[in-house]
């Protein structure tokens, strides 16, 4: 059953009845993490929502088909409590936030981890397919439950997967309402995805996924929203767009371990004493904490080379490299190979064998990205398939390179993040001899030491001291906060002369912005630990 949401005033939604026929949802807002049961499973948690949009034309019904697309593997389910608008809401308090929800529905919010690589967080394409969003059968009426007391399920072929509640969600299902009306407002018939539990993971063609919301207390149910996979048979073209892409990473997220992905356990984590990002949790075997690593993939090139600026460091910028797929980024520790200029005696010395290319990349650990001196040399490869699979294999977080790649495409299908100076057919014997593996090399105009701390992007491929890589990725990321402000000031038509950067009248502005929103977060905190 469907609703029409033609009030505009809580007056007259006080004075509706609870079910009549309506069209498609203006605008569809999902959340990316809420439930602290699919936080822990991800080894991270968010301090504040973040969330992306959906086109309306990826609602389903239920009874209805979704389609796996042709060439893809990790077509994932996600049970969710859906939350539809009943009244207009802007800039509504928390207080108020859940009096402007009309109703309540299940809802599948399907993804496709497939097509994650070159979306990054906004999801286009890997959650906007054509019934990627199925939603109902049943609405609940928003009045008659409380919403820290509903129910999700998800079934897949009559077992239960997904079993939890809003009370355990990290962000209460109002304060989602309120914050999203900070930014925009919230139309009748909008519909939040407030997120999923643990338990969601791959399903293949011939599966049946089974989707309720219920409130328990109240005795209501949305009732059971049934989707049925289906196999496509219209492959992707490679001339319009990225293809297809999985590693094991995507695997183990799409299926939500390791072990339910077939994969062979992790590595175990070391500690490095040295490092102050050692002591923020477990480092993985490249010596980063997740806590660190999660730090330095959300932080800009730009923000943390601008960081290293004012820290006197102003010669950590590996010139002349990009990324092989657009769009990649790359975090890691540096494991160092060093080529020497290519001489006839030395190459048969040192060339053939296992030589120290060969045993570097047979060395690598997780989380471990291989930077390669080649003198800015780009007339030969200094990588092809073989190594950069074995590289892919063994857990890499990737390879900088300022020579040339070999097997370009090949490599590029491996999925292993990769910067270069581009592609060159020629083997390594033409311009070089490897000679080191674990030194302090040049690359790109840069010194690379063992283990200092590698993050690329589309701006470039930046090096920083490990023992700076907290203090740099924690200040990278609070300027980023400063920037985002500035800009809605900026959006909201105020002139950039004394803003950007900001006199002493702005900056007690932002500082009073800071203070409330760290109090909001507190509250919430506290709001948590009395659930």
């Amino acid at each position: 059953m469907i609703y029409d949401f033609k009030y505009d005033t809580q007056e007259q939604r006080k004075e509706a009845p609870v079910s009549q026929p309506i069209p498609h949802p203006g605008k569809i807002i999902a959340i990316h993490l809420s439930y602290a049961s699919r936080a822990d499973q991800r080894g991270r948690r968010p301090a504040a929502p973040s969330y992306f949009f959906k086109p309306t034309s990826s609602v389903g019904v239920s009874g209805g088909t979704v389609e796996r697309p042709a060439g893809t593997e990790l077509l994932a389910f996600e049970g969710e409590i859906a939350l539809v608008i009943g009244t207009a809401a802007r800039r509504v308090s928390l207080e108020d936030a859940w009096s402007h929800v009309g109703w309540v529905t299940a809802s599948n919010d399907l993804g496709l981890y497939d097509l994650r690589a070159n979306d990054k967080g906004s999801n286009v394409r890997s959650k906007g397919g054509d019934g990627y969003t199925p939603i109902g059968p049943d609405y609940l009426d928003a009045r008659a439950v409380d919403p820290n007391a509903l129910r999700v399920r998800a079934w897949v072929n009559g077992e239960l997967r997904q079993d939890d509640t809003s009370a355990g969600m990290i962000f209460p299902l109002a304060q989602l309402v309120a914050d999203l009306s900070q930014h925009f407002t919230l139309q009748p018939g909008d519909v939040i995805l407030t997120g999923t539990p643990a338990g969601s993971s791959v399903i293949v063609p011939g599966d049946v996924v089974e989707i309720e919301v219920d409130a328990p207390d109240a005795g209501l149910s949305s009732g059971r929203l049934i989707t049925t996979v289906t196999e496509g048979d219209a492959p992707f073209d490679e001339s319009l767009g990225s293809l297809p892409a999985v590693d094991d990473l995507q695997r183990t997220e799409a299926w939500g371990s390791r072990e339910e992905a077939g994969l062979p356990p992790a590595p175990p984590v070391v500690e490095l004493p040295s490092s102050r990002s050692a002591r923020s949790g477990p480092a993985d075997a490249g010596g980063l904490s997740p806590e660190l690593r999660a730090k330095l993939d959300l932080a800009p090139t730009a923000g943390l080379s601008s960081q290293l600026r004012k820290r006197g460091l102003h010669s950590c910028f590996i010139d002349g490299v990009a990324a092989n797929l657009p769009g990649t980024k790359i975090v890691g520790t540096a494991k160092t190979l060093r080529f020497v200029p290519a001489r006839e005696d030395l190459f048969k010395s040192h060339g053939g064998g296992y030589n120290a290319q060969k045993r570097c990349f047979d060395a690598i650990r997780p989380g471990e990205v291989v930077v390669i001196e080649a003198r800015g040399e780009a007339g030969t490869g200094t990588l092809g398939d073989i190594l950069a699979l074995r590289a892919k294999t063994l857990g890499a977080a990737g390879v900088v390179t300022d020579g040339g790649v070999r097997d370009f495409d090949a490599v590029a299908e491996i999925g292993l993040p990769v910067f270069s100076q581009g592609a060159h057919p020629s083997v390594l014997g033409r311009r070089h001899v490897p000679w080191d593996v674990d030194v302090t090399i040049a690359c790109g105009g840069a010194t690379v030491q063992p283990g200092d701390i590698i993050v690329g992007d589309g701006d470039g491929v930046i090096v920083i001291p490990a023992n700076l890589a907290e203090e740099v990725a924690d200040a990278a990321l609070a300027q980023e906060d400063e920037d985002a402000w500035i800009a809605e000031q900026v959006a909201a038509g105020h002139p950039v002369d004394g803003l950007f950067p900001m006199n002493a009248e702005w900056r007690a502005k932002y500082d009073q912005h800071r203070v409330l929103s760290e109090e909001r977060s507190d509250e919430t905190k506290g709001a948590e630990v009395q659930s």
